[in-house]
């Protein structure tokens, strides 16, 4: 019961002390704000940019094999200068791959260009026209809102047809309800087919609802498919497969298929998506380990900030320490009062900081620059552990040489 009456008099004390030193609370709370503002504001970028990347590519199945002409995964040794070699996949290797995979349920062919698109009196800049072959769909989920995919006819003859992403649908036609409507790119007409439903925009790219679709026996009368270095093909595998007996069978088939003769390398890569996994996890845990040494020297700062302050405060009340020692005070009160005071400090500091942040989210989301930033429930306790912390730690010090201070001299202090 005693504790509990010095802790509540210690606290009592300590913010009667913060309200009159109001300029000394300022300046303490504007070193603390910036170190905590600082961590917050690093830690909700790199966490929002770490959600939006892994939704990304969560829109990608972990079944599925992709053939390049670059690796995804480029390990320690990048001999870019062989990459550069390699011809890109073609269709025609789809074509001849398909019929020797026994392991394998569908497989597509796909290039891309950035092209502009028009309609009426409308115009879309960057429209990412994907040339895909038939079984696109069968490979990469479609979610079609409007209108429907390519018939095998119209993917065979080439027909002018596509299916477009939301944007597109949305800034061409200012309507999703579009189908039967057409639009030019590069001067030639394309009847809009299908359209698909919006997925929002990442931190990479507008992703599908950029997104153009057109059989690839209609591309090359908008671009040459031949000249994407980023073609691709992608092969699913069968229900229960295991993903690497297909990559052993794919990598096998495509060699024969390329006669490349037995025991010279390979001219062509195959990627899995938990290749983009394990990039994604070693660029944001190198992100992570930045984000700490940048919160370190933040809390450092803040942390002598309030240290300073603190000694001060106690050379200031050394006669009033003198008093409460000579009517009894332990010094355990003593302390109490100072680490309170610096706690104190941080977390209205912390608690600035955070609604500072916040606000910066605010604009930049309103600003709408591609990406939705977000502080994370988990960030909010850590900025404050952080501030509490800071403060048991900066406050330690001042607190100890307020406590040790003989009576007698402290009431002869001026």
């Amino acid at each position: 019961m005693l504790w509990f009456t010095l802790f509540r008099e210690s606290l009592l004390f300590a913010w009667q002390a913060i309200l009159v030193n109001r300029l000394r609370t300022l300046l303490s709370l504007l070193g603390v704000m910036v170190g905590i503002f600082v961590i917050s504001t690093v830690f909700a970028v790199v966490d929002s940019l770490e959600s939006e990347l892994r939704e990304t590519f969560n829109m990608l199945d972990d079944d599925v094999l992709f053939v390049t002409k670059w690796p995804w995964s480029p390990g320690g040794d990048y001999p870019w200068w062989k990459y550069v070699q390699r011809r890109p996949p073609t269709e025609r290797d789809l074509e001849l791959l398909m019929p020797r995979l026994t392991l394998a349920s569908a497989g597509m062919f796909q290039t891309k260009a950035f092209l502009d698109a028009e309609a009426g009196n409308s115009r879309m800049s960057g429209v990412v026209v994907g040339s895909v072959s038939h079984d696109y769909n069968k490979v990469i989920s479609l979610d079609i809102e409007h209108g429907r995919y390519f018939t095998a006819s119209e993917s065979a003859i080439g027909r002018p047809v596509a299916v477009i992403g939301f944007q597109v649908a949305n800034q061409l036609f200012g309507t999703q309800t579009c189908v039967g409507q057409t639009l030019k790119v590069r001067g030639v007409r394309v009847e809009i087919i299908g359209v698909l439903a919006e997925k929002g925009e990442s931190a990479v790219s507008a992703g599908m609802d950029e997104l153009m679709l057109v059989p690839s026996a209609f591309a090359p009368r908008l671009y040459p498919p031949s000249s994407d270095d980023e073609a691709l093909i992608a092969i699913r595998a069968n229900p229960g497969v295991n993903l690497e007996v297909l990559e052993n069978e794919l990598i096998q088939q495509l060699r024969a298929v390329r006669r490349i003769r037995p025991g010279r390398e390979k001219d062509f890569s195959v990627n899995r998506m938990d290749m983009l996994t394990e990039i994604l996890d070693s660029i944001f845990t190198n992100l992570a380990l930045g984000s700490w040494f940048i919160a370190i020297f933040a809390i450092l700062v803040g942390c002598f900030s309030i240290a300073n302050i603190m000694f001060v405060s106690v050379r200031e009340r050394t006669k009033i320490i003198g008093v409460q020692k000579a009517v009894g005070a332990r010094n355990a009160f003593i302390m109490i009062q100072f680490l309170f005071e610096a706690v104190v400090l941080c977390v209205f500091g912390a608690l600035f900081a955070l609604l500072a942040t916040q606000g910066t989210i605010v604009v930049v989301n309103f600003m709408d620059l591609g990406m939705t930033l977000h502080i994370a429930p988990k960030r909010v306790l850590l900025a404050l552990g952080v501030a509490v912390t800071s403060g048991l730690i900066a406050g330690l010090a001042p607190a100890q040489k307020a406590a040790n201070l003989p009576p007698v001299e402290a009431m002869r202090a001026h």
